[in-house]
């Protein structure tokens, strides 16, 4: 790619950027938030037209002109926001638009081998290609957009953030299919806001910054400091910056919560001014346990207290009115309603301080939304911008202001900083802190141990529906977690905080 170019309005996403990508080698292209990544890619991909520049692929002019006839020219993508069609089936979804064809007829047959072996590689047998794809979960889904990828027998394969909803185990299996695409000539653009997972599968990098093209190198050959450097332009020392808190009473309490399916018989004490976090498989029913708290999924028995008052049954509304926030792990379908305004959506759960005698004040709402944009930094042309024309992290980063708007005093928080950058995820990392230290009660769900290790106070662990014991993060170390995640049972001698998982990763903070 050189050259390439892309403005939209006054706004310049991409600035004269050059990338070049070798056969056989996974290059990582990193930056922050609203660097121009996904932009750069959907120009790659066909999705957009470049406003300037060129593309070469195999030493011939690259112009398509759409992202299928992309993916007939041999790149295919696999986008952060997912884009299946949810109401089709697996099989469908993967070979949406190059379906083996024969006489004009679907050879069925033939379409579900290729999808049966693209699960295969990626260790999920146990996903039915007839499976309706709606009825998924996210991590799921994502591992649907992975093996559409796969199926299309590509020379170029994009992949955005493809792990932001994957397990550990997961994303190791992912790795050994990214070696494999590797070792066959393939060429693997890996965008990640998970620098460890670049320094574990990525062989050249690529940083963009504000459109630009600011540095470009070995990934074996650059120290981790100078990358994050020019990323956000500035030193990030401490990743997991820890806000002195006090935990005090409980403010929410399980007694054998138990869903129609998930979670099973769940007891949990969440103490205000704490971090408590849930870690778990996909699957293990850590969404299902938030969900049912916070009165979107059905309760079969036991019972749910906030602030010493019965909760049991409440739907959102009246959990949102006794101070219940929930930001939910899929911010696409659930989380944003994309065709409003950021303002919209940053004030839709508390209009009260914007109405008066039945009349709502934009410009109050407006003038409030700034506030929290300059606080959380999010990059946006203003409060009238779409929600849905941002980066996904920029998305994140508006759910969470919700939440912080609404005043809740408990925060259910499902995959918080899914798709966000690093500089960013330090950022929230301190603000959950700041929050906790008012006296805010956090329950913390997700999926990257580094986080739930660096910023909890104390970590229960989701298996089949049941939830462990809680204890302090102290007595956890990743093996432990994953001990338990996976078999039920904790090893007593596992129960280590200086241990790193097979990824590098530490519970002592880092990137």
């Amino acid at each position: 790619m050189i050259g390439i170019s892309k403005s939209f309005g006054s706004t310049r996403a991409l600035v004269d950027v050059d990338l070049q990508v070798r056969p056989g080698e996974v290059h990582a292209l990193v930056g922050e938030n609203g660097a121009g990544k996904s932009t750069l890619m959907k120009v790659l991909s066909g999705a957009l037209e470049p406003d300037a520049g060129r593309m070469v692929l195999e030493g011939e002019p690259y112009t398509p002109r759409g992202p299928l006839q992309a993916r007939a020219c041999g790149v295919a993508m696999i986008y952060q926001e997912l884009s299946l069609a949810p109401d089709m089936s697996v099989e469908e979804n993967v070979l949406l638009g190059v379906e083996p064809m024969r006489l004009g007829f679907v050879r069925r047959a033939e379409m579900r081998r290729q999808v049966q072996e693209a699960l295969r590689l990626l260790h999920h047998p146990d996903i039915h290609p007839a499976a309706r794809v709606g009825d998924l979960s996210i991590g799921a889904q994502q591992l649907v957009e992975v093996a559409r990828a796969l199926a299309a027998d590509a020379r170029v394969v994009v992949m955005d953030e493809p792990t932001s909803s994957l397990t550990q185990a997961d994303t190791e299996v992912l790795f050994k299919v990214i070696r494999q695409l590797r070792d066959a000539g393939v060429s693997v653009i890996y965008i990640s806001h998970f620098l460890e997972e670049v320094r574990a599968i990525a062989d050249r990098f690529t940083v963009l910054r504000d459109g630009q093209a600011v540095g470009t190198g070995v990934v074996a050959e650059t120290p981790t400091s100078q990358i994050i450097r020019l990323m956000v332009g500035r030193e990030l020392e401490d990743m997991y910056h820890r806000t002195r808190h006090e935990v005090g009473e409980p403010v929410l309490d399980l007694a054998a919560l138990t869903g129609e399916d998930i979670p099973l018989d769940a007891d949990l004490e969440l103490r205000r001014g704490e971090i408590l976090g849930i870690a778990g498989l996909i699957g293990s029913g850590r969404t299902e346990l938030v969900r049912a708290v916070f009165g979107l999924d059905p309760v079969a028995s036991g019972e749910v207290r906030v602030l010493g008052v019965t909760c049991t049954g409440w739907g959102p509304p009246r959990m949102i009115r006794h101070g219940v926030g929930y930001l939910s792990e899929d911010r696409k379908t659930e989380g944003l309603a994309g065709n409003l305004t950021v303002a919209d959506n940053l004030t839709l759960s508390r209009l009260e301080p914007y109405t008066r005698f039945g009349l709502l004040s934009r410009s109050r709402m407006k003038e409030a939304a700034r506030r929290w944009i300059g606080r959380l930094g999010i990059r946006t042309q203003g409060p009238d911008q779409p929600v849905d024309s941002l980066s996904g992290g920029n998305q994140q980063k508006v759910a969470l202001a919700r939440l912080l708007h609404q005043e809740a005093d408990v925060l259910l928080l499902d995959e918080p900083t899914r798709g966000i950058d690093v500089g960013s995820k330090a950022d929230i990392y301190g603000l959950i802190g700041e929050l906790a230290a008012q006296g805010k009660a956090i329950l913390w769900i997700s999926s990257y141990l580094p986080e739930l290790l660096g910023v909890c106070d104390s970590l229960g662990v989701m298996h089949r529906g049941t939830l462990s014991e809680k204890r302090a993060v102290a007595d956890w170390s990743p093996e432990a977690i994953m001990e338990v995640a996976t078999g039920g049972e904790i090893v007593a001698d596992e129960i280590t905080a200086e241990s790193e998982d097979p990824l590098g990763r530490t519970g002592k903070g880092g990137v």
